[in-house]
Order: C-alpha cells, then sequence, then structure tokens
C-alpha cells in the first residue's frame, strides 16, 4: 500500500537577495522563488522590495501555482497562518521549518518534545560530502500532542525533529545539530526526512539566478 506522501511533486519555496541588481536605495531586490524538485525546474518568482515582504510575496506565489496533491517546502519565514491555510485551502501539504522567529510556538514545541518518546524514528548515513560525514536522525512526532498553538496550522500536524552529527574529515572536528519541523503530511509518511532534503535543492540553485538576471 502507498502512503500520503510518496510519489507526490515537491514545490520548494525560498526567498534570496539578488546579488546583481542593486536599488534606488541602496538594497539588493528580495526575489521569492518555487522551485519543482522532481522536473528541476523554477515555475515562479516573485519580487519584493525589502525582506519583511517576503511574507506577503509567498501567498503571490502560490497564487499562481496549482499545488492541489503536492508537498510545498518552505523556511521558517513562511511559517504564518495565511501562508499556511493557503495551501490546505489549495488541496498541497506543506513541510515548514520551525525557528525563532516564531519564538512562542519554536520554544514550545521544543520544551514539550524534551523526554518524549517519538512515535517513529529513523537514521540516515554516513554519508560524505564536501569533505564532511554526516548522519541524520529524524524524530517523528503528533505535533496535535505538542503544538498549543494549533490554530495556527489550521488541522492535523506533525513534527519533525531532525538530528544531524557531523564530522570535519581533515580535523575530526564534530558537531551537532538540531532542526524542527511542521508538516500537515500524517505521521507515518514513509521517510518524512527525504522532504527534508529536498528543500534544501533549492539553495544550489540560487547562484543561477544571480547568473541569468545579470
Amino acid at each position: 500500500m502507498i502512503k500520503s506522501g510518496r510519489g507526490k511533486e515537491i514545490i520548494c519555496v525560498d526567498g534570496k537577495a539578488e546579488r546583481s541588481t542593486v536599488l534606488e536605495n541602496g538594497r539588493n531586490p528580495d526575489i521569492v522563488s518555487a522551485y519543482s524538485f522532481n522536473t528541476g525546474m523554477m515555475l515562479v518568482t516573485e519580487a519584493c522590495q525589502e525582506k519583511s515582504n517576503e511574507i506577503k510575496s509567498v501567498p503571490l506565489l502560490t497564487d499562481k501555482i496549482v499545488i492541489s496533491g503536492k508537498i510545498v517546502t518552505a523556511d521558517a519565514m513562511s511559517m504564518q497562518k495565511d501562508i499556511i491555510d493557503i495551501i490546505r485551502r489549495k488541496g498541497g501539504d506543506f513541510l515548514i521549518e520551525l525557528k525563532a522567529n516564531q519564538r512562542s510556538l519554536c520554544y514550545g514545541v521544543e520544551d514539550r518534545i524534551k523526554g518524549r518518546i517519538s512515535l517513529y524514528f529513523y537514521t540516515e548515513g554516513s554519508e560524505l560530502g564536501h569533505g564532511r560525514i554526516e548522519t541524520r536522525t529524524y524524530n517523528i512526532y503528533d505535533g496535535l500532542e505538542i503544538i498549543a498553538e494549533k490554530e495556527r496550522c489550521g488541522g492535523k500536524m506533525t513534527i519533525v525533529e531532525c538530528e544531524s552529527d557531523t564530522v570535519k574529515k581533515s580535523t575530526g572536528a564534530h558537531t551537532h545539530e538540531k532542526r524542527l519541523y511542521v508538516t500537515s503530511m500524517p505521521t507515518d509518511t514513509p521517510r518524512l526526512g527525504s522532504y527534508v532534503r529536498s528543500h534544501w535543492s533549492i539553495e544550489s540553485i540560487h547562484w543561477g539566478l544571480d547568473f541569468n538576471l545579470l
């Protein structure tokens, strides 16, 4: 049986400063982009004058593309009720990083998962890349049991905790990092961590925007 989430198209949404252009106020304009991980194609971009306007640009962006039956991944800037409501209303799923820009929500989740046994967990790696050996462990929790501000996400949700252990091959230096994500996909969705990693792909094509928009 194929469970929810497998085989769906992944649309990565992210913003960046356009380095090749300078506005009259001396700032680099910010560009919000939607990128199809499955096809490797840039779907649409939306320009905004100030970094804070990225929040306003993401809804405009999602109105221009079909997201029904697809998974929208985004960074912490998109952890906004209006954006989540649009994705749900248009029939898509979301996976959005949770950071301290949503202070009470982020810290509340961090506190509530301490000592809690995850519903599912698995490890990926060890993988060698860019001179580093990385091992990732994913812990999956029922968000409805953890998130106090349930209205923020508008329905069922899942918490994904990604723990990354990295060793720099040349020096043996060790680092440990935790990241949190909120998703509308069920807790038993296979390999939720793969969607986390899929979002990072948009970072690798950001340089292309600078080059192509010169």
